[in-house]
């Protein structure tokens, strides 16, 4: 037998589903026929790419060793579809991901513009942590996304759109940070594992000799700033994000050092997908509102 792309397309659903029902039922097949399909391509390998289990499958370390091309299989044929359905208008779907501050801050007059000039796109917004993101612009799931730089990454494009100055956010009423900080049993109150801005955070205050902090994770921005407010922990913010939140009282701003403060975010995309219409029209639309946000 003869590996081809439909093998891998199959391989790849059943690594990523975690089980052959489920991968039967994206592609719209049997699951008779998924699993005589990896059995074959089991044996023209000569290497068990999953095992069985209860609950499913798990890819073995052969299994892992392939799935990265598999994956650059999937998305080499999804661009070449909507690279020969692409007659240079803007049109479909466009799926891109966002931090949600930046999708909270700065997306909403500049997804509006795009829509009233690009009527036929139907966008999708996707948030995350800036780990979260960037694995799913490297996995072909997001045309691009907007993460919190640095990106250092040899197969993906960067593009700085905004800047952002982060402060640490206290409950109202703290005048002395220092002071808090060596208080017992003081917490941080962040995103969950991946977010930027908690790496930030964290390395801040282990400058100030600040380690072993207890953490209270979210999956809000509101509910780390309900936090905050009533005094469970502290957390870092685009100053520009919490402006409201701050003039109203209910948390006070700590600035920090410069080279602490200022972040760059980022839009990325692979530097080997195809780039759609609708992406292309999207940043051109964006750039010139960014600058004007900026010089605001």
């Amino acid at each position: 037998m003869t590996m081809d792309a439909s093998d891998l397309r199959i391989f790849e659903a059943v690594a990523r589903l975690g089980g052959m029902n489920k991968a039967a039922a994206e592609l719209n097949t049997v699951q008779s026929n998924v699993t005589g399909r990896i059995r074959l391509l089991e044996e023209s390998l000569g290497r068990p790419l999953f095992r069985r289990h209860r609950g499913g499958v798990a890819l073995t370390e052969a299994g892992q060793r392939l799935l990265p091309y598999a994956l650059r299989v999937r998305q080499m044929l999804d661009d070449a579809r909507r690279a020969v359905a692409d007659d240079g208008a803007p049109q479909g779907q466009m799926t891109i991901g966002s931090l949600e501050s930046t999708a909270a801050l700065r997306l909403a007059p500049m997804l509006s513009a795009y829509a009233a000039q690009y009527p036929d796109v139907d966008m999708v917004i996707r948030t995350g942590t800036s780990a979260e993101l960037a694995q799913q612009v490297l996995d072909g799931r997001l045309e691009g996304a907007f993460v919190c730089g640095p990106v250092d990454h040899a197969e993906l494009n960067e593009e700085v759109i905004f800047h952002e100055e982060l402060v640490i956010l206290t409950a109202p009423g703290v005048t002395d940070l220092n002071k808090l900080l060596r208080a017992a049993g003081l917490k941080i109150v962040v995103l969950r594992t991946g977010c930027s801005y908690r790496q930030r955070l964290e390395d801040v205050l282990a400058r100030r000799g600040v380690v072993g902090l207890r953490q209270l994770e979210f999956g809000t921005l509101e509910a780390i700033v309900s936090c905050v407010n009533a005094g469970l922990g502290i957390t870092m913010l685009p100053k520009s994000l919490i402006g409201p939140v701050w003039r109203e009282g209910r948390v006070a701003l700590h600035p920090v050092a410069k080279a602490d403060a200022l972040v760059d975010t980022m839009f990325i995309r692979r530097r080997d997908a195809y780039t759609s219409s609708a992406l292309t029209a999207f940043l051109d639309c964006i750039r010139p509102l960014a600058r004007a946000q900026a010089a605001e």
